[in-house]
């Protein structure tokens, strides 16, 4: 893991701003970025509820994006931004794209694979090598999830409560 700079605060801010998009939607509020020489080339937020696709992650659709503006789905050179520790899916898709690297902020106990559940960029057989940095804005990205799911937690509870009316 390197140091975290200004310019990776940057990001993850822009990639917060998306997770605020798929929050509103109802999504669970993950947002990401790539970025290709200082400049944003894709972006995407989670949505497989709205678009009834389990691939549908943030990770994801932020690499499709950018692999279509630049033509080419693989992106060698270009980090990525997300504000959650991504899953297995999302790394493999990570290092079949190229990406050199990824930046993200909250740690994900239960499906993480970068640090947390897994450790699926150091294994030994993967033909690409992806720099990880962990940790940016970290409180910020976990306050976020954490706030959308205490939310829908209060929705729950008020839906299961007797209306009163008899």
């Amino acid at each position: 893991m390197t140091d975290i700079s200004a310019e990776d605060e940057r990001w993850m801010r822009r990639a917060l701003a998306l997770a605020d998009e798929a929050a509103g939607k109802g999504e669970v509020p993950v947002g990401a970025v790539v970025v290709l020489d200082g400049r944003e080339i894709g972006a995407g937020f989670n949505a497989p509820i709205s678009g009834c696709d389990p691939t549908a992650h943030a990770e994801i659709r932020a690499l499709r994006d950018a692999g279509a503006r630049v033509g080419n789905y693989r992106l060698p050179g270009a980090t990525l931004y997300v504000t959650l520790e991504p899953c297995t899916m999302c790394v493999g898709a990570i290092v079949h794209a190229r990406i050199s690297r990824l930046v993200y902020g909250a740690s994900e106990p239960k499906a993480g694979a970068v640090e947390s559940a897994r450790r699926t960029l150091e294994e030994p057989h993967l033909n690409w090598q992806v720099e990880p940095t962990g940790g940016v804005l970290a409180d910020q990205c976990s306050q976020t999830i954490s706030a959308f799911f205490s939310r829908r937690r209060a929705e729950i509870r008020r839906r299961q409560q007797p209306s009163g009316k008899e």
